[in-house]
Parts: structure tokens; C-alpha cells; sequence
């Protein structure tokens, strides 16, 4: 190599070597930290959003326990415990349903296992011919998949889990027992799913409003890696909604059936009412959130009348999702959005085509908003004046 190619690496050199490798470990360590403290946020919030059900399920369980061992005098009353907990599971969405469903099938599955027990035994063709005989009388009395598959899971733990010939049918008036406790506490105890619906339609709102403020700052910088992270936002609203109209669902099924929760049927029933406003508020952020991309792609300036206009529709959306969170019908914020769809009607379609939907995409929020306000259809569409 001829010498006035040859590089002499310095001390200086191998230091700067070091001091990138350094600054390259520091910044990896750096988002390592914040990925795992933002990962154990989520844990929290989960935990957070399943206590409820968690205390629930524990309660109901050892008051199943309790009443099996003072009714019944059994010592170890294993499947009222396990029929409880089958039964309540661990999720809101039509759980009063899902646990009369279950319970149908745990106590049917038991009581054949405990008669194949008490008459054949235990053995290979005995588990085999007590699956088949429990799912055939369940499909015949025209169950679903969930009750056919729990009343073949319980015949078959009755002849493999401890099984005992002299117990008769004590396991069955077990089950029995588990289940209605577990219908009592799907009844009467829970008040969560009459307020989180409530609560997941203001979650939803609070998440549109922070969307479309990102939008704003995306759409002005023209910053394109901002403006993906809000379609991305923007379409994470479709499996949030799908949660509130499971849990309206849910909430419905409750105070219909549980005579404590009755004072709670308004509410619940107005909640239920503004899924469908809800549903089109959040598809229309969605086609907002694609416009607002092609628009920082193409470059295009979009006008500060849009993004004021768009920076009052959050503002407002986050006051409705406060009225929700405070268990109000957000009705008194309908003045405020009349006069944001007066401001909007004066503001000028431009030449571009991005201007022209996202202003229209905005004027469209508005009437999904009076709507879920508490207006009618055709009303909150004739409140939102021409544009001029």
C-alpha cells in the first residue's frame, strides 16, 4: 500500500471510537429503559381495568367453597369452585349470557359423569364414552359450542380428576352450587359493567380528541413519520369501539335482568344509544387521519382556518368525553359545537382537494358529535349550516 494512502489510526481516533461505541450503548440502553417502563405501564393498566373482575371471581369462588362445605357437609367441594370461575370468566362482553350458557353445560357434563362413575367405573373407554354421551345430549338439546365443549370438559374431569365411586352425584350438587353462585354474583354484584361503558365511550372520545391534535401538529410541520403514527391512532379507534359495543352490550344485559341495577337502565341504555354516532365520528376521523397523510406526502400547505377548526373539534370532544367520564350526557355541549359548524361554514373550500375533505371531514365530526350529544339523525345534520 503506498505510503501517502496509508491511514495511521491516533489515540484521538480510538477514542472517538469508544465514545461513539458509548453513545450508541447509552441510546439503545435509553429506549430499552422507556420500552420496558411503557410495557409496564400497559401491565398496570391492564391490571387495573381486570380488578374489578379479579375480586369478583375470588369472592364468588370462596363463597361457593363455604356453601357446598355448610349445605352439603362435603369436605372438599373442588368443582363448585371451578364451575364459578368457568362460569363468571374473565371478561365483560355478554357475561350474564355466556354464564347461564356455561352453567347449563357444567351441570349437565357433571351429573353424566358422576352416573358413568357411580355405574362403570373409571378407564379409558369409560372417559371416551362420557365425552361422546355429554356432547351428544347437550348438541341435542341445541347448544352451542361453548355449553357442548364445558358439559365434555366436567363429565371428563368427574372420572379423571380424583375420581371417587362412592361420591354419587355430591360433585354434581357441587357444580350446582358453583353455578348459581356465579349467576347471583353476574347479577346482583356487578356494577363495573353498567359504568364501563360509559367510561369506554369517553376513552374512545379522549383518543380521538389526542388523534386529531396530532393530526394538527403532523399536518402543519408536513412531518410524514407524524403523520403515519396518526392513521395509526386513527385506526386503533375501530377495536375500541368494538370494546364499548360489547360492553354496552354487556351493561344492557345486566340492568335487564338484575333487579338491583334497575336505577342504572337510563344510562345504560343512552350509552348503547351513541355507539352508532360513536361508530361514524371515528370512521370519519379515520378517512380525516388518510387525507391529513396524503396531504403531508404531497406537501401540500394546508390553510390555519382548517387547523384551527380541527384544533376546536378536540377541544371540544375531550369536553364531551368529560361529561361521559362524569356519568352527564354531554347535551350541554351542543351550543359549542353550533357555533364551531357556523365558524366552519365560513371558512373558504380552497383549490386543493385535501383542504376540501378535510374540511368536509370536520364539518362531518360535528354532526356525529351533536349526535351522540343527544339530537336527532336529521337535526344535528340540518344544524350544521352550507357552506357559504
Amino acid at each position: 500500500m503506498p505510503k501517502s494512502k496509508r491511514r495511521h489510526f491516533t489515540w484521538h481516533d480510538t477514542g472517538s471510537v469508544i465514545q461513539g461505541a458509548s453513545l450508541r450503548a447509552f441510546d439503545l440502553s435509553e429506549r430499552t429503559a422507556k420500552r420496558g417502563w411503557r410495557s409496564q405501564k400497559r401491565r398496570v393498566t391492564r391490571w387495573q381495568s381486570r380488578l374489578f373482575m379479579i375480586i369478583q371471581i375470588s369472592l364468588a369462588a370462596g363463597m361457593s367453597w363455604w356453601l357446598a362445605q355448610t349445605l352439603f357437609s362435603h369436605p372438599a367441594p373442588f368443582l363448585a369452585v371451578v364451575a364459578t370461575i368457568v362460569c363468571l370468566g374473565f371478561s365483560f362482553g355478554q357475561r350474564l349470557w355466556r354464564a347461564l350458557e356455561i352453567s347449563v353445560g357444567v351441570t349437565i357434563g357433571v351429573l353424566i359423569g358422576d352416573i358413568f362413575l357411580y355405574f362403570f367405573g373409571t378407564g379409558v373407554w369409560q372417559i371416551m364414552l362420557v365425552i361422546a354421551v355429554a356432547m351428544s345430549i347437550t348438541t341435542w338439546l341445541g347448544a352451542r359450542t361453548l355449553m357442548v365443549s364445558q358439559a365434555a370438559v366436567q363429565a371428563a374431569v368427574v372420572l379423571t380428576v380424583i375420581p371417587g365411586v362412592d361420591a354419587g352425584i355430591s360433585r354434581w350438587m357441587d357444580a350446582l352450587v358453583g353455578c348459581g353462585v356465579a349467576l347471583v354474583f353476574a347479577t346482583v354484584a356487578p356494577t363495573g359493567p353498567v359504568m364501563r361503558p360509559r367510561l369506554q365511550a369517553a376513552k374512545v372520545l379522549n383518543e380521538t380528541a389526542n388523534t386529531i391534535r396530532e393530526m394538527v401538529v403532523a399536518v402543519k410541520a408536513l412531518d410524514m413519520e407524524a403523520a403515519e403514527r396518526v392513521l395509526a391512532s386513527a385506526r386503533a379507534t375501530e377495536q375500541a369501539l368494538t370494546t364499548l359495543t360489547t360492553a354496552a352490550n354487556e351493561g344492557a344485559a345486566v340492568v335487564r335482568f338484575s333487579p338491583f341495577l334497575r336505577r342504572h337502565k337510563e344510562g345504560v341504555l343512552q350509552i348503547a344509544d351513541i355507539t352508532v354516532p360513536l361508530d361514524r365520528f371515528t370512521r370519519n376521523l379515520r378517512v380525516l387521519a388518510r387525507r391529513s397523510v396524503v396531504a403531508v406526502y404531497r406537501g401540500e400547505h394546508v390553510p390555519d382556518e382548517h387547523l384551527h377548526l380541527m384544533s376546536g373539534l378536540a377541544r371540544i370532544t375531550d369536553e364531551c368525553a368529560e361529561e361521559l367520564s362524569a356519568m352527564r350526557q354531554p347535551s350541554n355541549k351542543i351550543d359549542d359545537i353550533i357555533t364551531l359548524a357556523v365558524e366552519s361554514a365560513l371558512i373558504p373550500i380552497g383549490d386543493r382537494l385535501s383542504t376540501a375533505v378535510i374540511l368536509a371531514q370536520v364539518r362531518s365530526m360535528m354532526a356525529d358529535l351533536l349526535e351522540l350529544c343527544g339530537m336527532e339523525y336529521t337535526d344535528a345534520r340540518d344544524s350544521i349550516p352550507d357552506l357559504e
